[in-house]
């Protein structure tokens, strides 16, 4: 289980951009602000601590999912699965109607798998796309629905959901239960700030919404040791400066022990239907890998669009 959980953890904290495929080791993905400058902003009531209390106090961000149980939409997801030279040895494509209004359901419109996908006893290979599936697919009506879990295996998975949606929904506070990780997180604590700059500037995203840019990285001054021993080496979210809102966050992940090693990257972004903000895109990438297993690498591109307000919903 403690490695299923640490699957899961990589499949929440890491980003990769998209094309025809889905490239590798690509930086932030956030590319549809256009920054103003990049001269930092000087404004009066609004400086860095602003931003972290924003950030370790939002709740928007994992209501924009909880959200989705009022929509009908249709979600693409493309998976690609690697050797260790970065070729590509296996590819799950998903398109996929889901039906909120009436009775839950979910019509897939297209469903290809092709490479080294799937064990013989049907499982898939490997344990990233496993949570991938666990996570993503039943976002939204299980995993990030609100109430307790309805008992039986959900029950027993309550802990590990809650671990995952510290670390993607607040990050900076401590992920308790997780060995040698749990406490690398808290990236604004008086101690982990000698590590970091904090700096933000203003933007425009999709063309319109007046945005802030928040960017936490590590310092370039740093030995590499001190580097090395730094989980998240960067971590950016994008606010609505009208509500101060959260629409888009990407994390950067790097950690080495003797108990495992990976390196991921994540993004998410945020756009508005009506008076409401949903998730349109996800993406992510991850190398990883764990004692009596063999290394893992894998991308995906989570694409949600034609939201649909149910009726009565």
């Amino acid at each position: 289980m403690k490695r299923v959980l640490l699957a899961a953890v990589l499949v929440l904290c890491g980003a990769v951009g998209f094309a025809q495929q889905i490239p590798r080791f690509n930086p932030d993905t956030i590319k549809t602000i256009q920054l103003d400058s990049n001269v930092n902003i000087v404004a009066q009531k609004l400086n860095v601590e602003t931003f972290i209390r924003a950030i370790t106090t939002d709740t928007t961000f994992y209501a924009a999912f909880r959200k989705m149980k009022k929509y009908s939409f249709i979600a693409e997801n493309r998976i690609y699965t690697y050797d260790k030279k970065n070729k590509v040895n296996g590819k799950i494509y998903r398109k996929i109607r889901h039906h909120n209004s009436g009775p839950v359901k979910m019509e897939y419109l297209v469903k290809q798998d092709t490479g080294k996908v799937f064990k013989k006893n049907g499982k898939y290979q490997l344990y990233t796309v496993e949570m991938f599936d666990y996570i993503f697919m039943n976002a939204y009506k299980t995993d990030f629905a609100e109430g307790p879990a309805a008992g039986g295996k959900a029950g027993a998975n309550e802990g590990y959901k809650d671990k995952l949606k510290t670390l993607i929904f607040n990050p900076g506070k401590p992920v308790k239960g997780i060995p040698f990780i749990g406490s690398k997180t808290e990236i604004f604590t008086a101690n982990m700030r000698q590590y970091y700059d904090y700096g933000f500037q203003s933007g425009t995203y999709l063309d319109s919404i007046p945005v802030y840019r928040f960017r936490v990285s590590v310092k370039d001054d740093l030995s590499s040791w001190t580097k090395d021993g730094l989980m998240i080496k960067e971590l950016v979210t994008i606010f609505d400066k009208r509500d101060f809102a959260i629409l888009g966050r990407y994390v950067d992940m790097k950690y080495s022990n003797m108990l495992f090693d990976f390196n991921v990257q994540m993004n998410i972004e945020m756009s508005y239907f009506g008076e409401d903000k949903l998730p349109t895109k996800i993406t992510y990438q991850g190398n990883w890998n764990v004692p009596l297993k063999k290394e893992e690498r894998a991308s995906f591109l989570i694409l949600h669009k034609d939201y649909q307000l149910g009726k009565g919903k």
